[in-house]
C-alpha cells in the first residue's frame, strides 16, 4: 500500500524533508545563541556599570573621551563655577513627574585634571570669569540637579540654589554629549534665553565665551531642593533591536521546521487514501471537457426553442 514512497517522486520528497528538518532547527538553534549572547552581554555590561559606579572616582582626563566603556564612571573635577552662564534645561522627567534640569559650567584647566589651575584662571576669586580670564581653561557642563515644575515659570526657576562660590570639586557620573533623538532631548528651537534643549558641546558653543568639553556629568550630590539625577545608559549597551530580531527568527525557524513536517504528512495521507481507493477498485471520475452552452441540444429542442417571428 505504501510502496509509492518508493517512486523517484517521493525518493525526492524524502530527501527535501529529511534535509529541511536539520537545517531549519540547526538555523533556529543558532539565533537562539544569538539572543542569549546578546542579553549575556548586556548583563555583563550591567554588573560591570555597576561595579564603575561604586568604584572610586577618577579624575576627568583618564575617562575621556566618552565612550561606552567610561559612560556612567565616577569621574572627579576642581574648578570654580561660572554663575553667569547658568542654564535650565527644561522638559526633563524623574520619577514620571514633569521638570528640568539645573545646569552649571565648571571652569577646570585645560588638561582635563581638574586640579586648582582651573580655578586659578579666575582673577582675584571673582566667578564667572569673562572670555580672557582663564583663557587655558574649558568648562565642564554640571547638572547639579533636578526640580519639578516648569522652566518657565518664575516661581519654580526662583527654587533653584545659587551654585556656591570659590573652588569647588565636583563628582558625578560621566555621562556622553546628548543628541537629536535621545529621550528627553527637546528638538524645538525658539528657547527663552538662560534654557538649553540639549546637554553637548555643539549646542553650548555659542551661548559661552569659552570651550567645552564634549561630555557632561551629573552630580551625585544635589543642594537645596535639586534632586540627583541618575546616569543614563550608554547607546548600545542595552538590548537593541536586533537581539529581539534573533528571537523572532529563532521562532520563524522552528515554524519553519513545522510546516515541512506538515506538508510532508499531508502529502502522505492523501497518496495513501489514492492507493487505498485505488486498491478497494474506487477511482475518481475522469474529468470531462467542458462544453459550449447549447452543444447539447437536439435539433428538435432547437427548432421547439425557435421563436415566432423567425419562423413567420
Amino acid at each position: 500500500m505504501y510502496r509509492f514512497l518508493l517512486t523517484p517522486r517521493w525518493w525526492v520528497i524524502n530527501v527535501f524533508t529529511l534535509l529541511a528538518i536539520p537545517v531549519c532547527l540547526f538555523m533556529g538553534s543558532w539565533q537562539l545563541s544569538r539572543f542569549e549572547t546578546r542579553v549575556d552581554t548586556h548583563n555583563q555590561q550591567q554588573d560591570d556599570a555597576s561595579r564603575e559606579r561604586k568604584a572610586a572616582a577618577r579624575p576627568l582626563s583618564d575617562l575621556l573621551p566618552v565612550t561606552a566603556k567610561t559612560s556612567g564612571e565616577r569621574a572627579t573635577a576642581t574648578g570654580r563655577y561660572d554663575t553667569t552662564h547658568q542654564l535650565l534645561v527644561p522638559d526633563r522627567r524623574l520619577d514620571g513627574r514633569d521638570g528640568f534640569y539645573v545646569l552649571t559650567l565648571l571652569r577646570v584647566d585645560a588638561d582635563g585634571d581638574g586640579n586648582a589651575g582651573g580655578g586659578k584662571g579666575v582673577a582675584d576669586g571673582k566667578d564667572g570669569a569673562g572670555a580672557k580670564d582663564g583663557a587655558g581653561a574649558k568648562a565642564l557642563p554640571v547638572v547639579r540637579g533636578w526640580l519639578p515644575g516648569d522652566a518657565d515659570d518664575p516661581a519654580a526657576a526662583a527654587k533653584v540654589p545659587a551654585p556656591p562660590s570659590g573652588e569647588v570639586t565636583v563628582t558625578g557620573a560621566l555621562q556622553a554629549s546628548e543628541h537629536q533623538g535621545a529621550d528627553g532631548v527637546s528638538a524645538a528651537g525658539g528657547l527663552p534665553r538662560g534654557q538649553l534643549g540639549m546637554i553637548s558641546a555643539a549646542s553650548l558653543v555659542n551661548l559661552v565665551p569659552y570651550q567645552v568639553y564634549d561630555a557632561w556629568v551629573t552630580s551625585s550630590q544635589a543642594p537645596g531642593a535639586l534632586k540627583p539625577v541618575p546616569p543614563t545608559a550608554a547607546e548600545g549597551t542595552g538590548l537593541d533591536i536586533k537581539a529581539f530580531q534573533n528571537l523572532g527568527y529563532t521562532g520563524e525557524w522552528f515554524v519553519f521546521a513545522g510546516f515541512v513536517i506538515f506538508m510532508w504528512f499531508r502529502l502522505f495521507r492523501r497518496e495513501a487514501e489514492t492507493a487505498r481507493d485505488m486498491a478497494l477498485g474506487i477511482t475518481p471520475p475522469e474529468p470531462t471537457a467542458p462544453t459550449a452552452p447549447g452543444a447539447d441540444r437536439t435539433p428538435d429542442d432547437a427548432e421547439r426553442t425557435r421563436s415566432p417571428s423567425a419562423t413567420a
